[in-house]
């Protein structure tokens, strides 16, 4: 019981530090007051989750079987090989896709590299992981590239593109659980649900007038290809807009989508954010484009560069993009803005295995 009133404490404290939430405090003044009984109605769920199991199935829905020790792990996804060197695993990844290749300094220098859409499976085998980590990504076209792994018996363990900042927290506890990293990995998770708790406080502060329309480009159209890939609901980034208070030109249609220029250009937004670092000068670009020079975002200069590495790599550094575009949307508001995810993170942990 007296771990139920720390962790409840603990996560009730950050919350509240983090948000202001009357409910929050409400649950920090029962535990506070050892009123044992409120508190186990009010906190039992906080209290679940630290009984932490080795998942059986993964996050696709199929079954798996984890190792008891997991010493050797591949990871087909730089999302979830961040995540794995940021719960201090690094030296177990013994396998990595390609696009992981920018951890490649925190992991050891003989580290093999696989291509994501066609990975060799024999290769990957002959590494004896005891869990191989994929993602949505690779199975794009509906059908698994793994399969003769999972055929032979290896630990494949899938996980979907998450739509929503939940869906994000709950592939970190499932990382997590695999790996023998439950506490951490729930750290992580809660420390990203207060951290965006606060980033939506300040963004309630933005009021209606004030609101300004946001279009996310991930490439820059061209004649050859005329097309704008973004997002609408349905979709993290989305809301990763709404914490901050900014409205999605295109939160009127679902997932991720591929508009034409005639429809970018029609939706008019007042800001434009080009997620897409693999494009240089992508910005000036768009500025430059023929027949965009009476979109808003153009007439303002307000088309802006950030870091696809930071938002488009689901895992809790989409913390750190968040404040990025509201830096960027609303300078006023979130310019000063201090809250530290490593703190709430570090404050979190510190207090369940503590």
């Amino acid at each position: 019981m007296k771990k139920l009133i720390s962790v409840v404490l603990a996560v009730a404290a950050t919350m509240s530090f983090a948000t202001g939430c009357s409910k929050i405090k409400e649950i920090k003044e029962i535990a506070e007051n050892s009123d044992v009984e409120a508190l186990v109605s009010a906190g039992q769920d906080i209290y679940n989750e630290l009984n932490i199991e080795v998942p059986a199935k993964d996050r696709a829905g199929n079954d798996i079987k984890v190792p008891e020790k997991v010493e050797k792990i591949v990871s087909m996804a730089p999302s979830t090989t961040q995540v794995l060197i940021d719960l201090g695993l690094g030296d177990k990844i013994v396998g990595i896709d390609t696009n992981s290749a920018a951890y490649a300094d925190k992991l050891k220098a003989d580290v093999a590299q696989f291509d994501m859409m066609s990975p060799d499976n024999e290769a990957i085998a002959a590494l004896n992981p005891d869990i191989v980590f994929t993602s949505g990504m690779s199975s794009v076209g509906g059908t698994s590239p793994f399969q003769s792994l999972v055929d032979s018996g290896v630990c494949v363990a899938d996980i979907p593109s998450p739509s929503s900042i939940e869906g994000i927290c709950e592939d970190l506890e499932f990382i997590g659980a695999c790996v023998g990293k439950g506490p951490e990995s729930l750290a992580l998770s809660k420390g990203l649900t207060a951290f965006m708790a606060g980033v939506e406080e300040v963004g309630k502060s933005v009021s209606e007038d004030e609101q300004k329309t946001v279009m996310v480009m991930m490439n820059v159209p061209s004649a050859d290809y005329p097309t704008v890939y973004t997002f609408g609901k349905g979709t993290y980034m989305n809301e990763m807009l709404e914490a901050v208070g900014a409205k999605n030109v295109f939160a009127d249609q679902e997932g991720w989508l591929a508009v034409s220029v005639e429809e970018a250009i029609a939706a008019n937004p007042d800001v434009i954010l080009m997620d897409c670092n693999w494009m240089p000068d992508a910005a000036d670009q768009v500025k430059a484009l023929e027949g965009w020079e009476n979109v808003t975002a153009v007439k303002n200069g307000a088309v802006y560069a950030v870091d696809e590495d930071l938002c488009s790599r689901p895992n809790q550094h989409v913390s750190e993009a968040t404040i990025e575009w509201g830096r960027v949307i609303y300078a006023d508001k979130f310019g000063n803005f201090t809250q530290s995810f490593d703190e709430i993170k570090e404050d979190i942990l510190e207090k369940i295995l503590g």
